[in-house]
């Protein structure tokens, strides 16, 4: 292995451009040697890995990375990777070519999830070292992909899904709030097949401040990021009520294509970590079902002194150990589909069906009639009597009126009997 290699970066930030860039990642670190790798994954510790493995370290679970794609001939991916494809039409067919702009992403996030070391006690080591990786390279940023970015997602869930994924991880963001229509389908085709889908919450320090989907996406299992010391990492993780968890996201390690080490934050690295805590869970409960799985990363996680849910850390920080051994209820109001399909219900509802034979090509837009003229005002009319005022006014003044005058003539009679009764007195 080169020194140049071996080097980890300073100062490089990545955001692959176009509709579906991916999460930023920043490097910043001296350089490290394979047997120092071990003493930098301080979340294996901290956020109770080292202990979970007791339990399960993710065997028989395949997780999907899609991504750039994963280099499976490095040292710690070596056997890990077993399936690909690519959706991009600019990658090889097992996708493990790394395409696209900063392609070294799919091999950083597949070596922090499932990496199983270099050799006794060295290399980097996954958080869940004995779950295998199906790589779907997709190519952001890059002009001549066979499809748009958005139709490679949509098609690289589909491939996952039948090709054995019981997890997926998407370490991406659209940078919007809303996704394609054809995402609605992919989606749910992973739901209905019993899939974990774990998304990143997005940096705002690549100007990501609210999160965007997939994280948005009703069912998805969101994930924050947190620093060393477990605080709201405000310049690697976004916000937003849609977070599930909290993650660790700085001072993170991940394999480059081809071997070396680099040191690297945000999102795009805590999201694996949670995904690698689905495969232990998924690898200990085989017979829990996705909103199950889901569920008890949720129950058991740390709240670690903030009041969550909350938009920052969601339900609270990982904790691996107490997701793989603790007695935890079961509390699912909905499954992952049944979120997503009250979505699609609610909102697709303005979306115009598809044009049919006994539906006219050209829709012709139905202009209203003009109101009609008002009535030019008629000064003297208003003096005149009309059937409304004779029937409601005038009758019943004419009746009050006839009534006084008959009471004033009688008054005044019987003023006059008395006085000449008087006066003959």
């Amino acid at each position: 292995m080169s020194r140049r290699a071996r080097r980890i970066l300073a100062g490089l930030a990545v955001v692959l451009a176009g509709a579906v860039p991916m999460v930023a990642v920043s490097v910043d670190a001296p350089a490290a040697r394979a047997d120092q790798v071990r003493d930098l994954e301080y979340w294996l510790n901290d956020y109770g890995f080292n202990k979970a493995w007791g339990t399960s370290k993710g065997a028989g679970v395949t997780v999907a990375v899609i991504d750039t794609g994963v280099d499976g001939s490095i040292a710690e991916l070596n056997g890990v990777v077993v399936g690909g494809t690519d959706v991009s039409g600019l990658g090889s067919s097992n996708g493990q070519t790394p395409v696209g702009d900063e392609n070294e992403h799919g091999t950083l996030v597949a070596s922090l999830l499932a990496g199983r070391g270099s050799g006794a006690g060295t290399g980097l080591i996954g958080v869940a070292p004995e779950a295998s990786i199906l790589s779907v390279s997709v190519a952001f940023g890059t002009t001549g992909a066979t499809l748009s970015n958005d139709d490679q997602i949509a098609e690289g869930i589909r491939w996952a899904v039948d090709n054995g994924a019981d997890v997926i991880n998407m370490s991406l963001t659209r940078n919007t709030l809303d996704w394609p229509t054809s995402w609605d389908d992919a989606f749910l085709y992973a739901f209905e097949n019993d899939v974990v889908v774990v998304a990143a919450a997005g940096n705002r320090g690549s100007g990501t401040t609210e999160v965007g989907a997939p994280a948005t996406i009703p069912g998805v299992l969101t994930v924050a990021g947190v620093d060393r010391s477990k605080e709201a990492s405000f310049d690697a993780s976004s916000q937003g009520i849609t977070i599930a968890v909290a993650a660790p996201s700085e001072k993170l390690v991940g394999v480059a294509p081809g071997g070396g080490y680099l040191q690297w934050d945000g999102t795009s690295a805590a999201a694996p970590i949670v995904s690698g805590l689905v495969a232990l869970v998924r690898s200990a409960y085989p017979k829990l079902d996705a909103a199950g799985v889901i569920n008890r990363v949720i129950e058991t996680a740390n709240p670690n002194g903030h009041t969550v849910p909350s938009p920052i850390y969601g339900n609270g920080l990982i904790d691996a150990a107490a997701a793989v051994s603790v007695a935890v209820p079961r509390s699912v109001s909905a499954t992952p589909t049944e979120l997503l399909q009250e979505w699609i219900t609610l909102h697709r509802r303005a979306i115009t069906a598809p044009v049919t034979p006994t539906t006219p090509s050209t829709a012709v837009p139905v202009v209203p009639d003009a109101d009609p003229a008002l009535p030019e005002r008629n000064t003297a009319a208003a003096w005149l009597p009309s059937p409304l005022t004779i029937t409601y006014v005038s009758l019943p003044l004419a009746v009050l009126v006839g009534f006084g005058i008959l009471v004033t003539l009688f008054g005044i009679g019987a003023t006059r009997h008395f006085k000449r009764i008087r006066s003959k007195h």
